[in-house]
């Protein structure tokens, strides 16, 4: 029998189960569903804590694992397991130290027209990203950025959430900084969003945190038509250039520092301060220098700034959903390319009640795209990652590790590393280090050496990784664990590279070489500065600061407004439109005034003195000699003014046989390869463009783009490039990738051209013997082959208070230090892989255990 049907289509069966159907319709947009809505988030919310239990709740679902399956199958089919297939036809550039990265991503933001995704460990506002700060105020990072945002440019930012007790770059002042610099009311409201992951409040997200493990990834995707990737971030200490200052002292014109406030730093001797107070910095320039910088990141135009942004979206989303998934400030992010059912891939989600936004990227189409017709140009490359279900809702994905292996493994002539840390196993017995980097090294040695093939690894990494002071001391435990995996990873014990090499009857002394760098320059303290300050009673570290509060303060966090103080409490205190009630920057202000007003009557005007800044320029090409520039005033007062520093390497690069190039984030550690600890992303990249070159003294076919960034490294390293000028508008170099690299040909850039050539190498070795002796003999700096022991660091350290850095013997001739300074060319040093050999590095105990030791590997 037919079932009796209401005018409405609705049968009486269904109306019987469904006696309220329609109850919803009526109760849309009333207070009733919000408080349903608000029930079952809080439901889900409650729901988290089943999580604690359940550690694999991201992948048991069976939707969760038919996207895990999608995921793995993608990845089988691609070289490396790798998310992201090769790519033909990238326009590839790379940029060597600060000032051109920066200047480059000044430029390419400025040029931004829909969306900017920037993703780092560390991002601080107050950044500038041109040189000298005073004379480029409109660059500084957030200026730049509140420009975009009020033109209307959607800017999307991922900062890691630090452990507040471990370190300090406090992201909480990021994203608020961040978020203000355009009020309610004003243009480019809404249009800069930042998140802060992993999180650790505990009431929210008690079955997810991570305390151990960071976001590492630094990379910004442009209008997807852009993208920059490597070791940068674009953060505080890492603006450089190519001479390294570590002076930044100008009695002339406190106008020309180049690093203000807390961009001035030396971990070594102080690690950032209270970073939300960006003015503030107590190390005075007048009696320390910084710590130089040097790295390597890359800019990208084609088909793989598709897989870096893809990247993005799925990392926003992930966080979207682990922790902003209830905040409707931060939408959904859909991609062309990953629609419909496969939109998983990217950690979209579709709750019955979402909230906040879909928005389809890119905003204008793919296909709009410069590289979308055409190869922009010749390099071959792939995107890869460490990356797992803590940071980005995945699987285990450790493609950077399986890149690195087999790049390595496959060398035939040459291995070069730069990075920031060495830390790799030869097999599955030295725990807790098990990335296995070290094995490719091995059998890459090994059959070299069982063929009769010259082969070199060449390892170039920090003297002291991490920042601690003084060695001896507990706090510096962590640092000193890290050396001593380090150690253990390269030839103490016989699991180490070394001791298997030699195990299979292969010299591991011709096949592996370690350096580290370093450099020194000279404080402009002089007589005529000391006198200013007496005459001004002023401080030149009173000064500093308020140079730094000068042009790092008004007006740049947003501007005042009636709806300014409708806005409750996050960002309350960023909205301002000046100091100018500031007593105490005020006060700072006079006192720089009154050291100016002071600076004819010392001798320290323009004009009156021919005392450089810096010369950091005599260790680089046609830089002159340390013995042939001025010093006004005692000669002997000089010496105190001469300091030294570990250039600490901070890249992440490997070139293979003047033909492949690996460049990211990732460290070589466990942190960073194994896909499960830190989150990274790094390129592999081989340019089918090749030039005629050299290799080992025959004829050689190198691919253009390896083959100039080594050279352009080497030539850094040994003191033949030329000091670069700050103003970079009409370098190459600091250019977006539109515009290719300049490899400043000439005869410095030949003889760089064959890296197993035997004039080349006894460069090389001869510059780093020379630099460490003299570094030796004037500075006393440690590391040291000398010190074999802890009474041996006692004796060797140099004494009576000297302070960090300087030389040695307060007795020695000045005229002697300039001359052994005059010996030193570029930077290069060899590692001493005899420190503290017969030492226990990193004893046992609370710090250090079977429970932490991970952290450090």
């Amino acid at each position: 029998m037919a079932v009796a049907e209401k005018s409405d289509g609705h049968s009486f069966a269904d109306r019987f189960k469904h006696p309220f159907s329609g109850l919803s319709d009526k109760l849309e947009n009333t207070h009733l569903r919000d408080a349903g809505v608000k029930a079952v988030h809080f439901k889900h919310k409650i729901g988290k804590l089943q999580n604690l239990v359940n550690p694999n709740h991201r992948h048991d679902e069976a939707h969760e694992k038919a996207t895990d399956a999608k995921r793995t199958r993608i990845a089988e089919s691609h070289r490396y397991e790798s998310f992201a297939p090769e790519r033909d036809g990238n326009k590839i550039k790379w940029y060597v130290d600060g000032q051109d990265y920066f200047y480059a991503v000044s430029v390419a933001l400025e040029r931004a027209k829909e969306t900017i995704y920037i993703e780092d460990w560390w991002l601080s506002p107050e950044l500038f990203l041109r040189r000298p700060p005073y004379f480029a105020q409109e660059w500084r990072l957030d200026q730049v950025l509140k420009r975009r945002a009020e033109a209307g440019v959607k800017i999307y930012v991922v900062v890691y959430k630090e452990v507040e007790a471990a370190i300090t770059c406090n992201s909480l002042h990021t994203k608020h900084a961040l978020e203000a610099l355009c009020p309610k009311g004003n243009p480019g409201y809404g249009n800069i969003n930042v998140m802060r992951h992993p999180d650790h409040n505990v009431f929210e997200n008690v079955s997810d945190m991570t305390f151990y493990w960071a976001h590492h990834e630094k990379f910004i995707v442009i209008d997807y038509a852009v993208a920059f990737i490597g070791g940068l971030d674009l953060c505080f200490g890492r603006w450089d250039n190519h001479q390294h200052p570590l002076a930044d002292v100008h009695p002339s014109g406190v106008q020309n520092e180049i690093w203000p406030g807390q961009d001035f730093n030396n971990n070594r001797i102080m690690d950032f301060q209270t970073v939300d107070d960006w003015k503030g910095n107590e190390l005075s320039k007048a009696d320390y220098g910084r710590m130089p910088w040097h790295d390597v990141a890359m800019g990208v135009v084609g088909d793989c700034v598709y897989d870096i942004a893809e990247h993005f979206v799925l990392r926003w989303n992930f966080v979207k959903r682990d922790k902003y998934k209830r905040d409707e400030q931060f939408d959904w992010l859909t991609l062309e390319g990953r629609e419909g059912e496969n939109e998983d891939l990217i950690g979209v989600q579709r709750p019955k009640f979402p909230v906040g936004k879909y928005i389809h990227h890119p905003l204008s189409p793919l296909s709009t795209k410069p590289w979308a017709h055409k190869d922009q140009g010749t390099v071959h490359a792939q995107v890869v990652r460490s990356s797992c279900d803590w940071s980005s809702g995945i699987l285990t994905e450790h493609s950077i590790q399986n890149a690195y292996c087999e790049v390595i493994r496959n060398a035939k002539h040459y291995v070069y590393i730069e990075n920031q840390f060495f830390i790799t196993a030869t097999g599955d017995t030295q725990a807790p280090m098990h990335n296995v980097i070290g094995r490719a090294i091995v059998d890459a040695c090994v059959l070299a050496g069982k063929e009769g093939r010259k082969f070199r690894v060449i390892i170039v990494i920090p003297a002291i990784p991490g920042f601690a002071g003084d060695l001896r001391e507990d706090a510096a435990m962590g640092t000193r664990a890290i050396m001593d995996y380090q150690y253990k990873s390269l030839l103490r014990g016989e699991q180490s590279i070394s001791g298997q090499i030699r195990d299979q009857g292969v010299d591991p002394t011709q096949h592996i070489f370690v350096f580290n760098l370093r450099t020194y320059d000279r404080l402009n303290k002089t007589q005529a500065m000391v006198r200013q300050e007496e005459k001004s009673g002023v401080k030149y570290q009173d000064v500093q600061r308020a140079e730094a509060e000068e042009i790092m303060s008004g007006g740049v966090h947003g501007s005042k407004n009636p709806e300014d103080s409708k806005i409750p409490g996050k960002h309350q205190h960023y909205l301002r439109s000046d100091d100018a009630g500031d007593e105490t920057m005020e006060a700072n202000i006079d006192s720089k005034r009154r050291f100016e007003a002071s600076r004819e009557e010392a001798g320290t005007a323009e004009g009156q003195s021919n005392t450089e800044d810096t010369i950091a320029p005599t260790t680089m090409l046609n830089g002159g000699k340390v013995s042939d520039q001025s010093w006004e005033g005692d000669p002997e007062q000089e010496k105190e003014n001469f300091v030294q520093e570990e250039l600490y390497i901070h890249a992440k690069v490997c070139i293979v046989d003047d033909q492949i190039v690996i460049c990211g984030s990732a460290n070589i550690n466990d942190r960073s390869q194994l896909g499960i600890h830190d989150s990274e992303l790094a390129i592999v990249m081989e340019d089918y463009d090749h030039i005629d070159s050299t290799m080992d003294g025959k004829p050689y076919k190198a691919g253009r783009h390896a083959a100039s960034l080594r050279r352009t490294l080497w030539r850094e390293h040994l003191g033949l490039l030329p000091a670069q000028d700050l103003d970079a508008s009409k370098d190459p170099n600091a250019q977006p990738p539109d515009v290719p690299n300049n490899v400043f040909e000439g005869p410095e850039y030949e003889f760089m051209a064959d890296p197993l050539g035997d004039k080349l190498w006894d460069m090389w070795t001869g510059n780093a013997t020379e630099n460490t002796k003299m570094y030796r003999h004037l500075f006393r700096a440690d590391p040291d082959d000398d010190i074999k022991t802890f009474n041996d660091y006692q004796n060797f350290l140099p004494k009576n208070n000297i302070k960090q850095g300087h030389l040695h013997d307060p007795y020695m001739p000045v005229a002697e230090v300039r001359q052994k300074l005059d010996q030193i060319k570029g930077h290069l040093v060899w590692m001493p892989l005899d420190f503290l050999m017969n030492a226990e590095m990193a004893e046992k105990g609370l710090q250090l255990n079977a429970y932490t030791e991970s952290i450090y590997t």
